[in-house]
């Protein structure tokens, strides 16, 4: 008679054009069940994939790629690698026009702009409001998101440019809705900063000036992940809805029988 081993979950590959991917799977629920690996994955954008990324990706089975990048992320990056068999699914979390002059000072503003702009607790400011935005205002959307893997959309991947604020809360957000406890939300969020996962910032001056230490400094807080800006949104939901339950019944709109059908779809028996 032969033993069968339990099987572990493969290492987490290191994708040379896919920034910050990973397998959310083993996170654990508040009542004790955890996250089924191979059920829903998370990443930066998918526009610069190379062939072997592409294999990799469409190995996982994946049923749905949700991409929360608006049309100015895409004209910038470019569109996905199409993945054969996979739907796409374009949500824009955030409008083109927000920020866009903004953020063309991140890429080509001097030193003096962006102390301007960023100097003093502005720029983590700026993330931290964006976070309580996008919960308070995208409840369509990530209702639409959860809905969807609900239904049929699961094996899914979730990516924005960076994979870590516009996916980032879609995760934490379709996390909630299965009840994984919130420092596991926050754990794995912050595996974002992880130096081979983070963004690589693009500055147009990418000379020692344009890339010294102290525009790193201004910059940094804008292409990291932090607890303070996650926490702000919990915030949001607690003070707008009163708990995470009403924020889920009515602001997400989900019916108890939905969140039982997401629990089946992704969590382990």
């Amino acid at each position: 008679m032969t033993q069968q081993t339990p099987q572990v979950p493969q290492a987490q590959p290191e994708l040379a054009e896919v920034r910050n991917f990973r397998d959310v799977g083993g996170l654990p629920t508040v009542d004790g069940r955890r996250i089924r690996h191979g059920r829903l994955y998370r990443s930066g954008h998918l526009a610069h994939a190379t062939e072997e990324d592409a294999a990799f990706l469409t190995g996982l089975g994946l049923h749905t790629v949700f991409d929360f990048r608006n049309a100015s992320d895409i004209k910038l990056e470019g569109p996905d690698v199409a993945l054969p068999g996979v739907r796409n699914v374009n949500i824009p979390l955030t409008d083109p026009a927000d920020g866009a002059e903004f953020w063309t000072m991140v890429r080509d503003g001097e030193l003096g702009q962006l102390r301007g702009a960023l100097g003093d607790g502005k720029a983590a400011a700026r993330m931290a409001h964006t976070y309580r935005e996008i919960i308070t205002t995208r409840t369509e959307d990530h209702s639409r998101v959860l809905h969807a893997l609900a239904e049929d959309s699961v094996p899914a991947l979730m990516h924005c440019a960076a994979g870590k604020d516009r996916a980032g809360l879609s995760i934490a957000v379709t996390l909630l809705a299965v009840g994984v406890e919130r420092d596991a939300i926050e754990a794995d969020y912050l595996k974002s900063n992880d130096p081979s996962r983070r963004y690589k910032i693009r500055r147009s001056d990418s000379s020692s000036v344009g890339m010294s230490p102290e525009v790193m400094d201004l910059l940094s807080p804008l292409f990291g992940a932090d607890a303070d800006y996650l926490s702000a949104a919990f915030a949001a939901i607690e003070e707008t809805w009163g708990s995470t339950e009403s924020y889920l019944s009515d602001g997400l709109k989900l019916a108890p029988a939905t969140r039982e059908r997401l629990r089946e779809q992704l969590l382990e028996d």
